[in-house]
């Protein structure tokens, strides 16, 4: 059984109950006409879905998929340089920053399906999820280094989840990494088929949420115990020292 719980324009939210009563839950980034490139209601409806799955105690795990087939690439510029200016502009920075926020405080398991790439700023949500599940043909890029940038929420995650030298590989050069190297470099867990991408990620949630109830939260919150930072504390040290943003008509939307 499915049910939607946030049909927002650019997010869809779903709660799917298996045979045996146990339910896990689904984010969609709803914008395949432009393969799903991040815009400021992107940043609002992953934030709320994120926030609304994670508080239903009867979601054990999350799936965070593109809708269409393609995770997400990017920033999406003809949005960032419209005319006249999108009603979003002045607060992305906030907007964004809490879809961040919500993905690292979530509790619940998320389990990323990348389908065909994850570039820059998509490559920190597929890089964000707890567990990822990404295509052989598939890739993700951390390529701000090519175009002068810092890249802060890449690198937030990279250095809650990895190695300085897993790091040094995937953002130095900038250069598209596709499943089997995602794999060798730790960044995902498991390579499949392209087009068995979405269906083993939503195998692995139906069996998490098959676990007692609660447990995959609390191995999650033990997982994090290390931590000294809150989200704001991590991600503010990345921003600062990735210093002054630069304006997304100078980025190549990859």
């Amino acid at each position: 059984m499915e049910n939607l719980l946030q049909d927002h324009e650019d997010v869809l939210v779903h709660k799917h109950q298996t045979e045996g009563g146990s339910c896990w839950g689904e984010a969609i980034l709803n914008r395949p006409q432009r393969k799903n490139a991040i815009v400021g209601p992107l940043g609002r409806g992953l934030a709320a879905g994120i926030r609304l799955l994670d508080k239903d105690p009867q979601v054990q795990a999350i799936v965070l998929r593109g809708a269409g087939g393609s995770f997400c690439s990017g920033l999406d510029l003809a949005a960032f340089n419209d005319t006249p200016e999108p009603e979003w502009l002045g607060d992305f920075q906030s907007i964004w920053r809490s879809a961040h926020r919500a993905l690292f405080e979530c509790a619940t398991p998320i389990i990323g399906a990348m389908e065909r790439y994850a570039i820059n700023g998509g490559a920190a949500l597929a890089i964000a999820c707890d567990y990822l599940i990404v295509g052989e043909e598939a890739f993700l890029q951390v390529g701000e280094v090519q175009i002068g940038m810092a890249a802060p929420y890449n690198m937030a995650w990279l250095n809650l989840r990895h190695s300085e030298a897993v790091i040094a590989q995937v953002t130095l050069v900038g250069d598209r990494m596709q499943g089997a190297e995602l794999m060798r470099l730790g960044l995902a867990t498991q390579c499949v088929a392209d087009a068995d991408v979405v269906e083993c990620a939503s195998a692995l949630a139906i069996r998490m949420a098959g676990f007692p109830e609660g447990t995959p939260a609390k191995i999650k919150r033990g997982m994090r115990a290390r931590l000294q930072h809150g989200a704001d504390e991590w991600f503010d040290q990345h921003t600062q020292v990735a210093g002054p943003s630069v304006k997304p008509s100078s980025m190549k939307s990859g």
